[in-house]
């Protein structure tokens, strides 16, 4: 299943929860409507009467209570949506913010310890191999168990939590095993549809929250007092009968859930195997979880509601009610002579070892490079609409090797809360140095004599490594930058947008670069918020498209045969509907007309953008060869449309050095 197979798969199944949450948002409100009016029938005057035959009209019943019960079923489904939409929102906060609520500590940038420095050094790796903005990283200090779990809306604001036991008890490759599981649900769209369940179930189960908060209130009123006033057992009533409703809401809401994430979780660990390119790893995890007296299980939070995130099952459900398939069969499905029995002893006592001395490859020598290395062309290894949200192990190999040969400097300032914020501006500053002096003028007015020096240097720094470190850089410095507050992010657009402005014209680079950067960052600021696209007919939507492989073909090349060439075999992907447009070479392709599209081009269905990505591919590779520019617009063009692209990989003889 490619990237767009599991984006639709993920909206069919959010479908398919929307759909189960109003049956049972139906039944719980026709429940307790029924529950109030059993409880007004028995111990109200009106019932009283009827029971004792004193004649009441017929219907006076309804007449009389039919205003509280009409209001019964309004204020119960008002008290569902509302629970629903209060969870949602709370955990749309940010990835963050779901593992704070578990008791997460967050693993700072600068750590020491060589166990969690060990898995950060993974994490980043993992993002910088899936094209992601690297996750903030939290360890669940009182859980002893294995286990873990990814968390947020999208890649942007996700967070990625581990228990002191899967750090301390896994190795290398199980731990990357592991992380790789977690990064499948980043970029397969489950962490969207989990938190979207966890808000689905809690309104679902909030009622029978309330019912016994009612029982417990009540716990005094005895039915003989309340003879002498028949209203008041009503609340006990409705207390008791919510407890059951809830009871009945959780069954079906375990089923719900569980129904949703088992088939997930054998996707994620196909996903995790075809990223590392070896199945022992997490297979390895997840025997140690069999084999280890604490398993999985979370005791810090309710497993009612994570426990269809989680590595592991987190809980005691089986059955039906089973979030995970059984581990016996996870294992066998990636190691099919696995049996029971074989469960290894897992002694807590002693500790994985935290060596990191076997990061970068265990006898893969790597030949592959990014499309960015060379400053020049390299040959177009894939489809780049095949590669999105599906990195493999190259991908890692790459990843490995780039993290650990970033100049020691930079690296250390993409780790800074500080030091994060210079070093972005540094990357955006214009790369031929023309007006380079302008830009520091600027900085020195707005940050000072002293930042400004460092500033520079960075710049200096930069200026000396490769066009395939800057992206990377980014990535990593990104959750340093997002410990700052948002008003020192909006700081930093305002100032990025004055920096690539101040010549009065913006080149492609400096766009696409502050393009990625604003993406990242305004879903990091605001979690749950959705682009807005410009709105757009379907006419608007083409001539968006045609106009994008119109800049990217005239960016890439240098004639305008081998731009027209370019923009033919991009067009010829599209269908008959293009065929009439010409690549229009009298007409001036600017960062202007390449906004314009984007912003349109973000009211594209899922389906439109995968279209939109093969064209970009067969527009780029038409000549077999990748300019620099042509893979920094591709990029661009992949973060606006939240679409997790790895790093363009290219084949070379040459080993790496």
């Amino acid at each position: 299943m490619n990237f767009f197979d599991a984006q639709d798969r993920a909206r069919q199944t959010s479908r398919r929860l929307v759909a189960a949450y109003i049956v049972a948002t139906l039944a719980i409100v026709l429940a307790v409507t029924a529950l109030v009016g059993v409880a007004l029938f028995n111990f109200s005057e009106t019932g009283y009467a009827y029971a004792t035959n004193l004649g009441y009209p017929k219907g006076e019943f309804l007449v009389q209570h039919g205003p509280v019960l009409i209001a019964t079923a309004i204020v119960t489904t008002l008290f569902i949506l509302g629970a629903t939409l209060f969870k949602t929102s709370v955990l749309s906060a940010g990835g963050g913010r779901v593992a704070t609520q578990m008791g997460g500590t967050l693993v700072p940038a600068d750590v020491q310890d060589p166990l969690r420095r060990r898995l950060r050094n993974v994490v980043e790796e993992m993002a910088i191999a899936s094209g992601v903005p690297v996750p903030e990283i939290y360890v669940l200090e009182e859980e002893r168990s294995i286990n873990a779990f990814a968390a947020g809306y999208t890649p942007s604001d996700a967070a990625v939590a581990v228990t002191r036991g899967t750090l301390e008890l896994l190795d290398r490759d199980e731990l990357q095993g592991v992380i790789a599981h977690e990064f499948s649900h980043v970029l397969n769209g489950d962490m969207r549809l989990n938190i979207r369940l966890m808000g689905v179930l809690y309104g679902i189960m909030v009622l029978g929250l309330i019912g016994r908060l009612i029982v417990r209130g009540g716990h005094h009123t005895s039915i003989v007092s309340s003879r002498r006033n028949r209203g008041a057992p009503v609340a006990l009533v409705v207390g008791l009968g919510l407890v059951i409703i809830g009871g009945i809401g959780v069954f079906f809401a375990r089923i719900i859930k569980a129904g949703i994430s088992r088939q997930r979780e054998y996707l994620a660990d196909a996903s995790a195997v075809q990223f590392t390119r070896q199945s022992t790893g997490i297979a390895n995890a997840l025997k140690k979880i069999g084999g280890y007296s604490a398993g999985s299980l979370i005791k810090s939070a309710d497993p009612e509601e994570i426990s269809h995130m989680l590595f592991g099952t987190g809980a005691r459900f089986s059955g039906i009610f089973a979030t995970h398939p059984p581990l016996v069969q996870r294992i066998q499905a990636l190691d099919p002579s696995f049996k029971e029995a074989e469960f290894p002893r897992v002694d807590p006592r002693r500790r994985s070892a935290a060596s990191d001395s076997d990061a970068v490859h265990r006898g893969l020598a790597s030949d592959v490079t990014t499309a960015l290395a060379s400053g020049g062309t390299a040959v177009l290894a894939e489809s780049i609409a095949e590669t999105v949200g599906h990195p493999e192990s190259e991908h890692i190999v790459y990843a490995q090797h780039l993290r650990q040969s970033v100049p020691e400097s930079l690296y250390a300032a993409a780790h800074s809360a500080e030091f994060a914020y210079l070093l972005t501006i540094a990357l955006i500053l214009h790369r031929d140095g023309t007006v380079v002096d302008r830009q520091l003028s600027l900085a020195r007015e707005q940050l000072g004599a002293e930042r400004t020096r460092l500033l520079r240097r960075y710049y200096d720094e930069l200026s000396t490594v490769s066009a395939e470190y800057r992206l990377p850089l980014l990535a990593i410095a990104f959750p340093a930058l997002k410990l700052r507050p948002n008003q020192h992010l909006s700081y930093l657009v305002s100032l990025a947008t004055r920096m690539i402005e101040i010549d009065g014209e913006v080149d492609f680079y400096e766009y696409c670069f502050y393009r990625i950067l604003m993406s990242n960052l305004g879903q990091a600021i605001d979690p749950s918020g959705r682009r807005t696209a410009i709105r757009a007919g379907k006419r608007e939507l083409r001539n968006a498209t045609i106009d994008l492989l119109r800049v990217l073909a005239d960016y890439g090349h240098e004639t305008q045969e081998q731009s027209e060439a370019a923009f033919q075999s991009g067009r010829a992907t599209l269908g008959k509907w293009a065929q009439s447009f010409e690549f229009q070479s009298d007409r001036s392709y600017t960062v202007a007309v390449l906004d314009h599209s984007l912003d349109v081009l973000l009211g594209l269905n899922n389906k439109g953008k995968e279209t939109l990505l093969r064209a970009i591919s067969a527009t780029a590779a038409h000549d077999a060869t990748l300019s620099v520019g042509e893979a920094e617009l591709i990029r661009a063009v992949c973060a606006t449309l939240n679409y997790p692209l790895p790093p363009i990989l290219v084949r070379r003889p040459a080993r790496w050095p």
